[in-house]
């Protein structure tokens, strides 16, 4: 880890990051790619230490509330998050000056801040994203090594559930000759249907690569899945988006279970949903007169 001083914070489509880089050591993460022009080791984490200071000043020129997002380049909720409180102190001012929020995560650490989230959410709104890709624990723990297994992952999702904050599940990457098939997929569902998420964002049942990331997955598949590699060279070479064979099986089992439970599965509905602002009016007491 290390300190920087970031010039800005907050990007045109209100997303914010606090870290760059990340501990979780997830194989495919795309956020390796050279194109991000990340200029320190992926693992050496930068904390934006001005990150808070230059939201702060952020919010209160907004002249609308809107919903601010965090975590589309690196988790939020990596273990430094835990000594740091980066994160929380992000909350607590969305939470403050009546922003609603929304972050994407694959940790429990989130379940620290559920007092602040409750807070958000009901005052306006707060969209738990988690990111799910592999149903087996065991497969998890190679392909994620550093952060919840998805089984914990769904049981944050019966806590956010339980407590009506609304989620949003990343069923993304699905990783060809690794976890495209009906068991993963169906697992997965499972886990959304018992925890009513709104809605589940799927590009398809595959994976993208880029240079930087995709020499880091070939070392990993070389590491724990030997032949694999062999595999993605001759089938997609040097593509960018690296598409299941098994596809439109996969993507018939998505699409017919969601559609069943009445879970979104439009990307674009989806994206609406969590970027709309809801301001919401508590209701005025018989002492309130």
């Amino acid at each position: 880890m290390h300190e920087i001083q970031a010039k800005s914070i907050l990007s045109a489509k209100n997303g914010i990051n606090i870290y760059r880089g990340c501990q979780h050591g997830c194989i495919y993460c795309d956020s390796r790619s050279l194109c991000y022009n990340m200029q320190h080791e992926f693992e050496d984490v930068a904390v934006k230490t001005n990150a808070l200071s230059l939201l702060k000043d952020a919010l209160i020129k907004k002249r609308k509330k809107c919903m601010i997002g965090m975590g589309s380049m690196s988790d939020p909720y990596m273990p430094l998050e835990g000594e740091l409180c980066y994160t929380r102190r992000f909350l607590q001012l969305l939470d403050f000056h009546g922003f609603g929020g929304t972050l994407i995560t694959k940790s429990d650490l989130v379940l620290r801040d559920l007092d602040i989230i409750k807070s958000i959410n009901k005052k306006a709104k707060f969209v738990l994203q988690m990111t799910m890709t592999t149903f087996d624990e065991d497969l998890c723990k190679i392909v994620e090594p550093n952060v919840a297994t998805t089984k914990r992952r769904a049981e944050v999702l019966n806590v956010m559930r339980d407590n009506d904050v609304p989620t949003v599940v990343w069923l993304s990457p699905v990783l060809p000759f690794i976890n495209d098939n009906a068991d993963n997929i169906n697992g997965i569902l499972d886990y959304c249907i018992q925890a009513k998420v709104k809605g589940i964002i799927c590009f398809g049942m595959g994976m993208t690569l880029r240079d930087g990331n995709r020499e880091y997955f070939y070392q990993k598949l070389d590491e724990h899945f030997p032949g694999i590699k062999d595999k993605y060279k001759l089938l997609y070479g040097n593509s960018y988006q690296i598409v299941s064979f098994a596809n439109s099986k996969l993507s018939k089992i998505f699409y017919d279970r969601c559609r069943q439970h009445g879970i979104m599965t439009d990307v674009n509905e989806i994206f609406e949903y969590i970027n709309h602002f809801e301001e919401k009016q508590s209701q005025l007491s018989l002492f309130d007169f």
